[in-house]
């Protein structure tokens, strides 16, 4: 994986002193009429429910039908990587959704769609590929890493992919995606885990499909229950990352 990684940069450093193109340089232009205009600030990772390529390219790129879907990207199961959309082009893959403030997520979120089956795990080059996408498309858009979600976290209650098999701890020792730290303090007396699930960005209007969706994504639980110790310590450790960077930072820094 780390030759994967040294091509990535030099792709990054041969590119870095141009305007930030909207297509990537890492994947195989195929381009989808199903798109409108608009800025990124979010990444959407999906499943296709399909383990069939050609068929998800297909759908993606359908010019007709009252259910017109696309994707910025899709990704193979042998990592091949192909972009239907420009990024500064709102596609249409997140529908009905929220995700913090935003209660239209497809006019801010580059959609990442992976073939699987929705019950099969994620094979590595697969992953790997989109390690790689997403450290393009972070360097060229600038965006926040951090900012990388699942389409059922932000369509409560209607989505659960990537399902539970997705390996987000896998993209968080990457450096994408919000994660919670290994050595987990108990969440204090009287803690609020709604609130929590509100700093992080679930819409908590839901409370139920809220936890449920933050179940599957930080404990690969797909039929999540009640709110327990492990979910209230995750969500303690989650909202002081965003609460209070700069205090966690200066506590886990090595002692001079």
């Amino acid at each position: 994986m780390r030759t994967h990684f040294l091509i990535a940069a030099l792709v990054l450093l041969l590119t870095g002193c141009a305007t930030a193109p909207d297509r990537s340089p890492l994947a195989e232009w195929q381009g989808s009429s199903n798109f409108s205009p608009r800025v990124p600030r979010l990444i959407v990772l999906h499943h296709t429910q399909t383990a069939d390529a050609a068929r998800a390219m297909e759908i993606l790129r359908r010019p007709t039908g009252t259910a017109r879907v696309s994707a910025h990207y899709l990704i193979g199961a042998d990592g091949h990587t192909w972009q239907l959309v420009r990024e500064n082009d709102r596609a249409w893959h997140a529908g009905r959704g929220r995700w913090g403030a935003t209660d239209d997520v497809n006019s801010v979120a580059i959609g990442i769609e992976l073939v699987n089956d929705a019950v099969s795990p994620f094979p590595e080059a697969q992953i790997e590929a989109l390690l790689r996408l997403l450290e393009d498309i972070c360097y060229r858009n600038k965006l926040d890493r951090s900012q990388v979600v699942g389409h059922g976290d932000v369509a409560l209650g209607r989505k659960t992919d990537p399902s539970a098999w997705f390996p987000w701890a896998t993209l968080a020792e990457h450096g994408f995606g919000l994660w919670p730290h290994a050595d987990l303090e108990p969440a204090p007396i009287g803690f609020d885990a709604l609130l929590a699930l509100k700093v992080i960005g679930y819409d908590t209007n839901e409370p139920k499909l809220a936890l449920k969706a933050f179940q599957r994504h930080y404990r690969g639980i797909e039929n999540g229950g009640a709110l327990d110790d492990e979910d209230r310590a995750i969500l303690y450790d989650l909202q002081q990352q965003l609460t209070l960077p700069v205090a966690r930072a200066v506590v886990n820094s090595p002692s001079d």
